[in-house]
């Protein structure tokens, strides 16, 4: 029942990411768009970073973006311990050395910082709270830590843009 229960929530989350990028395509003149419909103007904070970071910095994004959907596939196999072995070495705490943090941190306004910081202590706890899940069996805990990660990347993006 749980795992259906899971399955469920997951596809839902498939779904309102498949609605939001076509709300978003349609937004920006995506699917033939009228060319009266102007894009909004773009009001997020831009960030300079020295282009060799930037770069860095974007791949690790990237790459933060395929370990949510490797924890997510994990997590509709049931895989507790490998989604939480992939959202701490890729997403949490642990992972600030790889992406050479102290160095990006350098170039990021305090509310960006505070955000990556939110993102990868939420990554952390995901991480702890799945090792509960495989005594406990409450998979609910989990995953609102994993969506605590998610709205930090959100809220991150919707407020600041690399240059």
């Amino acid at each position: 029942m749980k795992l259906r229960a899971l399955t469920l929530c997951l596809a839902a989350s498939g779904l309102l990411g498949t609605a939001y990028l076509a709300f978003a395509q349609h937004q920006h003149g995506g699917h033939g768009a009228q060319a009266d419909h102007a894009a909004p103007e773009d009001r997020r904070v831009p960030v300079k970073f020295p282009d060799q970071l930037r770069d860095h910095t974007l791949a690790n994004m990237r790459d933060h973006l395929l370990a949510l959907a490797q924890i997510q596939d994990a997590l509709a196999q049931g895989a507790y311990d490998e989604a939480g072995r992939i959202a701490e070495q890729r997403l949490g705490m642990t992972s600030l050395v790889a992406h050479n943090a102290h160095e990006a941190a350098k170039y990021m306004p305090q509310g960006m910082q505070d955000a990556g910081t939110a993102m990868h202590r939420g990554a952390s706890r995901f991480a702890v709270e799945l090792q509960k899940t495989a005594v406990s069996e409450d998979l609910k805990p989990a995953l609102a830590a994993l969506a605590e990660t998610t709205q930090a990347c959100v809220a991150c993006h919707a407020g600041y843009r690399l240059q």
